[in-house]
């Protein structure tokens, strides 16, 4: 089994965190707890300075499947939670129609753990100081798949220009593999498909890409 402690030296030279000790374990749980209160202090980018509560993520840590949004918006900066009010219930619900619970099944996070002000797109700069965070995420965690909500998470995870303000359709129905290592499939942002919800044509591609998630991992 693969030794996912993260030595103090790492997290003092990775994070500039001199004063952070962090003894080693193999428990997933404990390291991103470990990991949480790092990102809780976090000042590497202007975001931290506006937040209410760091969003580090939610979920269980020995999960196959990994979830990746963009940014926490103002319900998740008031309860420290990713994915809540009516985009992350309908998330619950496309999760539960592959016969998955969010809770039980997958870990959830975002690229960026603070609030962007007016949910605005985070910056390249902000991108790079907090993605070092995901990148230890998903090293402890050891998904199989990454399933990237929304264009913005999927070109990041891609190594694609985040300001490219593309489309997000050429990256849907096809895996690919992520710049952290770990399979990816790209799909509607869960906000995007509520808004959304009134036209049959994206809550149902929506379905599908969540379908097509829940067959690469071999659970249909």
């Amino acid at each position: 089994m693969k030794d996912r402690s993260l030595p103090l030296f790492y997290l003092r030279e990775f994070f500039g965190l001199r004063e952070f000790y962090l003894t080693g374990t193999r428990d997933r749980a404990r390291s991103l707890s470990l990991l949480a209160e790092v990102a809780a202090r976090c000042a590497r980018c202007p975001l931290g300075a506006g937040r209410k509560k760091n969003v580090f993520g939610w979920g269980n840590p020995y999960a196959r499947l990994m979830l990746v949004g963009e940014g926490p918006g103002r319900e998740e900066d008031d309860l420290g939670k990713p994915f809540v009010g009516k985009s992350g219930a309908l998330l619950t619900r496309l999760l539960s129609e592959i016969g998955l619970d969010r809770e039980r099944d997958v870990y959830i996070a975002n690229v960026v753990k603070c609030r962007p002000p007016e949910n605005r797109d985070p910056s390249p700069g902000e991108i790079s100081a907090c993605f070092r965070f995901l990148k230890l995420q998903v090293e402890i965690i050891s998904p199989d798949l990454l399933l990237c909500l929304g264009r913005f998470s999927a070109r990041a995870l891609l190594g694609l220009p985040t300001d490219d303000r593309g489309s997000l359709e050429p990256l849907r129905g096809k895996l690919h593999r992520s710049a952290l290592g770990p399979g990816l499939i790209a799909t509607y942002h869960p906000s995007y498909v509520s808004r959304n919800e009134a036209k049959p044509e994206v809550i149902a591609a929506a379905r599908k890409d969540f379908a097509f998630a829940a067959a690469v991992m071999g659970w249909r």
